[in-house]
């Protein structure tokens, strides 16, 4: 049976059981612990860094009510990193291509967001659907537009994720046959495929991370409108 480009996408599954927790769970497993000791290994050091200089640029704007988040959404950073690192190596999977999982991500946590202003401010939190000095006769019409902006809001952070990370997939699958292919037909162009396969692992490296911080950063927006 021919192999599609898109059974790398497909959750694997051994001797019936889906690997799909384990796969989630492993992210978890890399990440260091901090220690009782005075003095941190450089690894939990350089973690414990780029944590509180995360925080520090993502909650700069946002008011002190809404600095609880900042565990939240600095262990989803760590999580969705991680994940996506795994996912580019050979023979792994990566879960974030999975639609159902970033959008299982993204509805409760923008739910939490519009539950906290319609809690703390409600007055302020609908008067986004409707901007102020809108003229009369528009205003039925923008409310309808901003209440389905606002609830295509989870959507689109779940189709951006999975979008951009599958056509890194799959884009490294088909350059990758393609240089597999040419070996023994044109050496020379075989080699220029290659060199341009190892230049987009580089950029996909990239990818994963700043898709990941993309996803929290929409979402620490969503919680400064609410708090």
């Amino acid at each position: 049976m021919a192999m599609s480009f898109f059974d790398q996408f497909m959750s694997p599954i051994f001797l019936g059981i889906p690997l799909m927790a384990i796969a989630i769970i492993s992210p978890w497993l890399l990440l260091s612990t901090p220690s009782n000791q005075w003095l941190n290994n450089r690894l939990i050091t350089l973690q414990n860094w780029f944590v509180h200089q995360f925080t520090k640029q993502l909650f700069l704007p946002i008011n002190p009510g809404g600095h609880k988040w900042a565990a939240l959404l600095a262990s989803l950073m760590l999580f969705l990193i991680t994940m996506n690192m795994l996912g580019l190596l050979p023979y792994t999977f990566t879960p974030t291509t999975q639609l159902s999982m970033n959008l299982g991500l993204a509805l409760p946590l923008w739910m939490a967001t519009v539950a906290t202003g319609l809690r703390n401010q409600p007055t302020v939190a609908l008067g986004h659907l409707l901007p102020e000095g809108t003229p009369t006769p528009l205003i039925p019409v923008l409310v309808i537009i901003e209440t389905i902006s606002l609830f295509i809001r989870p959507l689109a952070l779940g189709v951006r994720l999975t979008a951009n990370l599958t056509a890194g997939h799959l884009l490294i699958q088909l350059i990758a046959t393609a240089a597999f292919v040419l070996m023994n037909i044109m050496p020379t162009v075989a080699l220029l495929t290659a060199t341009l396969l190892f230049l987009l692992s580089l950029l996909e490296v990239a990818v994963a991370m700043i898709q990941a911080y993309v996803f929290v950063l929409l979402l620490s927006l969503y919680l400064e409108e609410n708090v």
